[in-house]
């Protein structure tokens, strides 16, 4: 039967309507081009079968008129049979040459006339014998008819309106004969005979028709499963797999072999596990993965989307499998079948994005997610266990000095030794990793007590404060440890972290370099800072700073040459703010640059009610300098108050230096362009570079009050600093400023050494504006503590 089918096949009512089933009538869902096609497709193959039963019929018939008819009247009949005959059958050849799928209306109305020109004919035979026969011929006649039409209508009843038109002209003429000869019995045994036949024409043609329905609606599911695992076959990566109940992979599709790098017939009938598990087979080494895929197919367990680990030519691989039981008529399991994908290439990229999720990219430490995870793990074991766990913060020093001196580049080379370091300074009980920038984390996991925790920071301090060599650079930065144990310090993640941050934030306060353990009182220093911060943010708007002015005398006339601005805090929450609190957190905050330009303009305002040979020493934070607009800032305070620049006076410290040194450089030289002069403070306790002294050309040196108590006191290490301090500062044109003199003793010293100006409370406090414009009319001397 050639392949036929419905876009859409109907589901047929109980009782069909007469005139659905001779064709006239179209079923809903179900066109006559259809139904015909079944029909005559039918039909075809049954041709000759026909062509053979009319050939044989007519034999027997010519049989039966030999004895009565005339010969030609028996040559015509056996003709216009045969002439019949050939037309139906060449008829049916051109239909299925033609594609028996295109029956039209006019195809069916030619075997229609057909089937009734050929009815017709085989209705002559009763009639002939009706004619010249007697009743022995009549009755075999009607014996050959029934014959044929038993026959050949059965044949046709798939198209019963053709088995109609077949049978009923000899039928009829059958029982007309029977009744003018006057045998009613005969007459009523033909008509009976021929409502039978209709009425069994009329069930086997609904009976084909539902059959056929029914076989065609299970041939299009049949084709469109095929026709979409074909597609999918054709058009995904997946592919097909099956296994019998033995677990024997059967049905190998071409993708599937293609997957296992093997020819569909090479792995045809082999054990499914063997395959999968590659060389592990024999050692009976299998992935965890495969033990589950077992145990789901053992269990008859439909399952979908399982990533399953298994070896392809000696690699692993992974793929994604979804399978469902095969079940027989009876309910009995006879195998799996499924589909499956590889994955491998999707898994290390998940992979790869899980590990970058939670590693560091540049040390290959754990970041701070995963060192979050870790940390909460380590309290729960701790909780779990009863014992204590910690956590300790690292922050390295100086290294902001060794990105922007050296770049980025060096930079990242020491993060990754300061990497290497920790990773051989911990062992399975810690966890170390990378916070960002230059921040690290070390989570213990089993802290007996504070002292371990003492132990491993201090350890882990002295070896970084080691020495670095990093492409022919020797590179020395310290560290800062700050720690929380846990439970004590923290019932949370986040609460052990914040508290360790604020240890962390002390030890970097006192002096960096140091471990230091969390306390209770860090959260009333922290609140107390954060209260700070906001009062100091609103404190420009209140108008709550002053500037306090301390005198610069020259060492021999003790005559007043400038004066320091110092600015103060007046809080109206918090009362007057010592400078060492609030400058700290302006820097932080970077609330220092707009501070410092206020500080700028008001003291150059002030330094206008001075005598013109008097200069005004403003302090200008790194923070400061590394603006973009500093000199415009300095442009600005000398424009607004009309200060000769020559009467300013920069003071720096030397941690300038550890910032980008060039900025600071180029920033210096536009104000030393404008006329001002620059003063490097605090000499000798940073890490400059002594080359900076001749680029820069300072005016002045002020020598640190720590090295002028230590000469009074009588340290040779003091003497000899102060000494070579006024040497170089000679030798370069530059003047020399000893501060923290606070006795005449001190006052006489300095002068001896060579300092060219003093500093200190000998001779003058901080003090207001209006006192420091009293200077100048008073005897200096009266001034001295």
């Amino acid at each position: 039967m050639k392949k036929l089918v419905a876009q859409n096949t109907p589901e047929l009512p109980a009782q069909l309507p007469l005139r659905v089933l001779l064709g006239l009538r179209d079923i809903a869902g179900l066109d006559r081009a259809f139904l015909r096609s079944l029909q005559y497709d039918h039909l075809a193959g049954l041709s000759l079968l026909r062509v053979v039963g009319h050939m044989v019929g007519a034999l027997v018939g010519l049989a039966c008129l030999l004895p009565y008819a005339p010969i030609s009247l028996i040559a015509a009949w056996i003709i216009v049979l045969t002439g019949g005959v050939i037309y139906f059958s060449r008829l049916e050849h051109a239909m299925v040459v033609a594609d028996l799928r295109k029956v039209t209306d006019g195809d069916a109305n030619r075997h229609l006339v057909g089937s009734a020109w050929l009815g017709l004919t085989w209705m002559l035979l009763p009639i002939m014998l009706f004619l010249y026969a007697g009743e022995a011929g009549m009755l075999r006649g009607f014996a050959l008819v029934a014959v044929i039409v038993v026959g050949v209508g059965t044949a046709l009843a798939v198209v019963p309106l053709r088995a109609i038109v077949f049978i009923a002209p000899a039928c009829i003429a059958s029982t007309v004969c029977f009744a003018l000869r006057g045998d009613m019995v005969m007459a009523c045994i033909s008509a009976v005979y021929f409502l039978a036949n209709l009425v069994s024409i009329a069930r086997r043609a609904e009976s084909f028709l539902r059959a056929g329905v029914a076989e065609t609606a299970m041939r299009q599911k049949s084709e469109t499963v095929s026709l979409l695992l074909r597609e999918f076959e054709e058009n995904e990566a997946d592919w097909l797999w099956q296994i019998d109940r033995t677990r024997l992979i059967r049905s190998v599709s071409p993708r599937f072999a293609f997957a296992l790098g093997s020819r569909p017939d090479e792995i045809e009938g082999k054990p499914f596990f063997e395959v999968l598990s590659g060389d592990g087979w024999d050692m009976c080494n299998f992935a965890p993965s495969l033990r589950v895929l077992a145990d789901r197919i053992k269990a008859r367990e439909s399952f979908s989307n399982l990533i399953v680990q298994v070896w392809v030519g000696g690699q692993q691989r992974w793929w994604e499998l979804s399978g469902t039981p095969m079940l027989d008529e009876r309910g009995q399991e006879v195998g799996f079948r499924g589909v499956g994908s590889d994955v491998t290439e999707q898994r290390k990229s998940s992979e790869k994005i899980a590990y970058l999720a939670r590693y560091d990219t540049l040390t290959g430490l754990p970041n701070r997610l995963m060192l979050n995870e870790s940390l909460g793990e380590a309290m729960d074991e701790a909780r779990q266990w009863r014992r204590r766990c910690a956590f300790i913060m690292l922050d390295l020093d100086r290294f902001k000095a060794v990105n922007d001196s050296l770049g980025h580049q060096i930079g990242d080379r020491l993060l990754e030794q300061v990497s290497h370091r920790l990773s051989e300074l911990t062992g399975e009980n810690e966890i170390c990793g990378r916070l960002g920038g230059d921040e690290f984390a070390i989570v213990m996991r089993d802290a007996p007590d504070s002292c371990a925790v003492d132990t491993l920071a201090r350890k882990v301090i002295e070896r970084l404060s080691q020495p670095y060599e990093v492409d022919q650079h020797t590179l020395f930065v310290g560290a800062s440890a700050g720690s929380a144990l846990a439970p004590r310090d923290g019932k949370t993640v986040e609460e052990l972290m914040r508290n360790a941050d604020l240890a962390l934030y002390r030890a970097k306060d006192g002096g960096r370099g140091v471990h230091f353990a969390y306390e209770p009182s860090l959260h009333a220093d922290a609140e107390e800072r954060r209260q700070l911060e906001f009062s100091l943010r609103k404190a420009l708007e209140k108008d709550e700073l002053l500037l306090n002015f301390q005198p610069v005398v020259d060492a021999n006339s003790e005559q007043v040459v400038s004066f320091e601005a110092l600015v103060r805090w007046q809080s109206e929450d918090h009362g007057f703010v010592s400078p060492g609190k609030f400058i700290p957190v302006a820097e932080d905050t970077r609330l220092i640059v707009p501070i410092g330009t206020w500080v700028m303009q008001q003291a150059c305002l002030e330094a206008t009610a001075w005598p013109r040979g008097v200069k005004v020493n403003v302090n200008v934070s790194p923070e400061q300098l590394m603006e973009p607009d500093f000199a415009d800032t300095v442009v600005d305070a000398l424009t607004r108050s009309g200060l000769d620049p020559q009467r300013l006076e920069i003071e720096v410290t030397e941690s300038i230096f550890l910032g980008d040194a060039e900025i600071a450089r180029q920033a210096l030289a536009k104000v030393m362009a404008l006329g001002c002069q620059v003063a490097l403070d605090d000499f000798g306790t940073g890490y400059s570079s002594l080359g900076y002294l001749r680029k820069l050309k300072f005016s002045t040196i002020k020598v640190d009050r720590s090295f002028v108590q230590g000469a009074a006191q009588g340290s040779s290490e003091s003497l000899a600093i102060v000494r070579a301090v006024v040497a170089m500062a000679k030798s370069l044109e530059m003047k020399t400023t000893a501060e923290g003199v606070e006795t005449e003793d001190e006052a006489s010293l300095v002068r001896r050494m060579g300092c060219d100006r003093i500093q200190g409370f000998y001779f003058g406090r901080p003090m207001s504006s209006a006192d420091a414009r009293s200077l100048f009319s008073d005897d200096f001397s009266q001034l001295r503590a």
